[in-house]
């Protein structure tokens, strides 16, 4: 099978995961996981293969879905902005029904400034590519709630959920989205990024850094800043690859930090046996082929195409050590992540 035809197989793998309103669900639909449900950043993360590939009116139709997401819940923003949150519930939820756009309300970690980073970056990239999608004043007007409410958590010194959904603490990961999508936003002429805005993440991402958080030295989560936002410098990003692949890497995936307790096959303290994510190997060849070195971006999508599940489907994970994936097949993310890997590698082979 050649690239093209690798391509649309995985493109097609994700197409049934649309709902009718245009948001993707995480994984397939059934599934007893709860992965049913439309993320903002899996949707983030899932639209970038369809970006690459050049599918622009499916990449409208999800934005367009999101900003609409968004403005039904126009009142809960201006009340966080109006008040400041202080209970997880009162943050922006990360999770939605596909088809309604309501939020689910169940406790789930909440506080995911990575989310609305991302979202916000992603918009403002779409407008610097030529693919309008903030098309009303309506549009224009919830983005600008969306920075203000950023600024209003003061999210460079707000811990967090983080892209994991655990515990709270300050994590690069999400301090990064949102400077990436402040410093994009800041090019458009009709949002106003309040003063210092910028500076303050950037001066807290400094902080952190080469660290995720106080508790985790190393994290999966930390690509991101790599890729998509492009938020550090070389140097930096050579100590994240180089305590990733030391620490992180294993046979059938990428570990999001080490004792990470979610599928740990330790059931009886979850300490160590921590699961292998599958999404770890395209993001790393993603950056690979981003950084000229063609033979190592090669490795991970090899790597990639060895943790296939019944279908050529990608899981989210497997147990360690283990040929057993979980029940989360396909990853949407995982998907798009795969896709733009084969897409990075044939214009870095170029």
């Amino acid at each position: 099978m050649n690239t093209q035809e690798k391509i649309q197989e995985h493109l097609n793998i994700l197409r049934p995961l649309q709902a009718s309103s245009g948001l993707f669900s995480a994984a397939a639909r059934g599934v007893t996981t709860g992965y049913d449900k439309a993320w903002l950043r899996d949707n983030f993360y899932t639209t970038l293969c369809f970006e690459e590939a050049g599918e622009t009116e499916t990449i409208k139709k999800v934005w367009r879905a999101i900003l609409d997401l968004f403005l039904k819940h126009e009142d809960k923003i201006n009340w966080a902005i109006e008040h400041k949150p202080h209970e997880a519930w009162q943050y922006i939820h990360a999770r939605y029904c596909p088809e309604t756009l309501e939020e689910f309300w169940d406790e789930w970690g909440n506080k995911q400034n990575d989310a609305v980073g991302a979202i916000l970056y992603k918009l403002a990239d779409l407008e610097e590519k030529g693919i309008h999608v903030i098309e009303t004043e309506d549009d224009k007007r919830i983005v600008q709630r969306l920075v203000d409410y950023l600024n209003r958590i003061e999210y460079w010194n707000d811990p967090d959920n983080g892209v994991w959904e655990e515990w709270e603490e300050l994590h690069a990961s999400s301090v990064g989205a949102c400077v990436a999508a402040v410093r994009k936003l800041s090019k458009l002429q009709y949002i106003s990024i309040p003063e210092k805005m910028i500076e303050n993440g950037e001066e807290m991402l400094r902080r952190l850094l080469p660290r995720e958080s106080l508790d985790k030295f190393s994290d999966l989560a930390l690509l991101s800043l790599s890729y998509p936002y492009a938020v550090i410098d070389r140097e930096t990003e050579d100590v994240i690859l180089k305590n990733i692949e030391y620490h992180l890497v294993k046979d059938r995936g990428v570990l999001r930090y080490k004792t990470d307790k979610y599928y740990n096959k330790n059931d009886i303290d979850g300490w160590s046996e921590e699961a292998e994510w599958t999404m770890g190997f395209p993001w790393l060849s993603i950056i690979y082929s981003r950084r000229g070195e063609i033979e190592k971006a090669k490795e991970y999508l090899k790597k990639t195409e060895t943790v296939f599940a019944e279908g050529n489907k990608i899981p989210e994970l497997y147990f360690s050590n283990s040929p057993k994936p979980n029940e989360n097949i396909p990853l949407a993310w995982a998907e798009s992540l795969y896709v733009v890997a084969l897409l990075e590698l044939e214009k870095a082979e170029k």
